[in-house]
Order: C-alpha cells, then sequence, then structure tokens
C-alpha cells in the first residue's frame, strides 16, 4: 500500500475522510485490507487506559477467552458483522420499499378477468 494514502488517512479530519472514503483510492484500499484478511495477517494497535485493560482482561476472563487479544478480536469481529447486517437490512428494505411503492404507482390499468372477478366480488359481498 502507498504510505502516502496511508498518511492521508491517518491524519485527515472527520470530513475530508468522508470525502477521501467516496474515491477509486479508498475502494483500492479496503480491496487492500480483505485481501491482507484473507492471505496474512495484519497488526492493529491501539492505546487504552490502565483501567480499560484491566476491565477488558477481567470480561475476557469471565467470557473463558483465552486471551485479551482473542476477546478483543471475537468482540470486534461479532460487532462489524451486526452493524454491517444491520446495514444490509436497511438497504434491503429501501429497495422493498421502492419495489412496492414502484408497483403501486405505476401499476398497470386492471385487465378483463380481474374487472370480471371484481363484479363478481362485489355481487357476493353485497348480499
Amino acid at each position: 500500500m502507498n504510505i502516502n494514502i496511508y498518511k492521508r488517512i491517518k491524519s485527515s479530519s472527520v470530513n475530508s475522510y468522508f470525502h477521501f472514503a467516496r474515491t477509486d483510492i479508498f475502494r483500492t484500499f479496503v480491496e487492500d485490507k480483505i485481501k491482507n484478511m484473507k492471505t496474512g495477517m495484519a497488526r492493529f494497535d491501539t492505546r487504552l487506559s490502565e483501567a480499560q485493560k484491566e476491565y477488558f482482561e477481567y470480561a475476557a476472563i469471565l467470557g473463558g477467552y483465552r486471551t485479551l487479544t482473542e476477546f478483543v478480536i471475537v468482540s470486534v469481529q461479532n460487532k462489524a458483522d451486526e452493524i454491517v447486517e444491520k446495514h444490509k437490512s436497511i438497504l434491503a428494505s429501501k429497495q422493498d420499499q421502492e419495489v412496492f411503492f414502484k408497483a403501486i404507482m405505476d401499476s398497470p390499468a386492471p385487465g378483463k378477468k380481474l374487472k370480471v372477478a371484481a363484479r363478481k366480488y362485489n355481487k357476493l359481498t353485497k348480499q
């Protein structure tokens, strides 16, 4: 990966990050990260307070995890899966809404068979 891309991501503000996220470079960056997940290992470092570390270690022990790293990886993976699934369901529901409303708003005129069926139904229900 081009080191300038990494520096740009790391040093950018939130607004410029979202602008950057819409570019092909970002898409390539994400694709490279996915390839690394499939083919090799990557490193993730973070800083946290001693209290947070102790709390997370305690939670890892209670959860039966062998290491803090295992606990963090499993927890982050679960949260990522949850976020992605929620996003997919939102997209699917928006697409479903569009299809549904398009079918209602742009529906063709009723055919002969539907008109006959409607008349029969109306006669039966008026009795």
